[in-house]
């Protein structure tokens, strides 16, 4: 066994100690972002009757509140944000019917996403599809365009985020086999969406709900997802056969440590530290700071900036040979390389 996969299971070991979460520090992060979330929203609905421009300068901030309270959903997923169990999964239900998310549901696709997370034999629930190089060369014409049209990036991050949350997510695909839990979680949060968007709209109209509505979800969703894309989808990531796949080293190298700006780290609720909590899904997200300052080294480990993570956009192929993702242009130069020196 090597020292980097002991290191890891160790550090994991190690980091349980910052698991439990503060009742009371959970219930202000609901309220300082639930309260400016539905501020903003009614100020949006005010602002229509200024001017449009203004209503959209301000579904920003909302749609980063809205992201926010995903979060806390997300915590609330993995048992991290409340000590009971019952807490975490009432709260997280709720704000799935604001963030058009079946709760039940998304949390069993998203404990599958963390126990097979950079397996390649495992590859398909829960995460971006990415082939390798040599699943993209044996494919079709019309199935590499296929791909291709699937990683970019107008798709990835503008019809692909949008499609998810207003349309896949309302029904359990993925889980067909689930049982009966995956469909009445998506159902009974349907009705409540269904519920809740009636009440506004009789109380706004269609016209004004839609105008404030959907800039807020398509931004949201755009940025929720280029989020998700960033923590995993960068050149230094790993991914492995199941024969030589462990967790632990997954975790802490297949997973990035996405270094924003302090207003953004607040608004994603410091989920760019992606590489501790995929070692240590428990621990609140509230916390996840103070396990850097307690491990300096951790905040080296998978780094990547704002700047750096545009770059990743371009990655879309696993390269097993070089252990490493490349473009479609670097997978041609690398071949014709090989072919020149034959």
């Amino acid at each position: 066994m090597s020292s980097s996969i002991v290191n890891a299971r160790a550090l994991a070991q190690n980091l349980a100690r910052y698991r439990m979460p503060s009742f009371g520090r959970s219930i202000v992060e609901i309220l300082i972002t639930l309260v400016p979330f539905v501020a903003l929203w009614t100020l949006m609905w005010a602002a229509l009757e200024i001017g449009y421009w203004l209503s959209l300068l301000l579904a920003l901030p909302a749609a980063g509140f809205l992201v926010r309270l995903f979060m806390i959903q997300h915590d609330c997923g993995h048992g991290a944000f409340f000590p009971h169990r019952v807490a975490n999964e009432w709260i997280g239900r709720v704000i799935g019917v604001l963030t058009l998310t079946p709760y039940d549901f998304w949390r069993r696709t998203h404990a599958i996403h963390h126990a097979t997370s950079g397996n390649l034999e495992r590859r398909g629930i829960g995460d971006v599809d990415t082939l390798t190089v040599k699943e993209y060369l044996a494919r079709s014409k019309c199935g590499r365009l296929r791909y291709r049209l699937y990683r970019h990036p107008i798709v990835m991050f503008g019809l692909g985020p949008a499609y998810l949350f207003i349309l896949q997510y309302r029904l359990p695909l993925g889980l067909v086999r689930g049982g009966w839990k995956p469909w009445l979680s998506t159902m009974g949060t349907n009705l409540a969406i269904a519920v809740l968007v009636a009440t506004v709209i009789w109380f706004m109209g269609v016209r004004a709900f839609v105008l404030v509505e959907l800039p807020i979800t398509l931004l949201g969703a755009s940025i929720g997802v280029w989020l998700f894309y960033v923590q995993h989808q960068f050149e230094d990531t790993l991914w492995a056969h199941d024969e030589s796949w462990n967790r632990h080293e997954v975790a802490l190298h297949g997973s990035s440590h996405y270094h924003l700006p302090g207003i953004l780290r607040w608004f994603t609720a410091n989920i760019g530290v992606h590489h501790v909590h995929h070692l240590c899904s428990r621990i609140p997200y509230y916390r996840l700071p103070q396990v850097l300052r307690d491990h300096p080294e951790l905040a080296a480990t998978g780094r990547l900036t704002l700047i750096e993570s545009l770059k990743c956009v371009r990655l879309v192929l696993w390269d097993e040979g070089r252990g490493r993702l490349v473009s479609f242009r670097d997978m041609r130069a690398y071949r014709t390389h090989a072919r020149t020196a034959i």
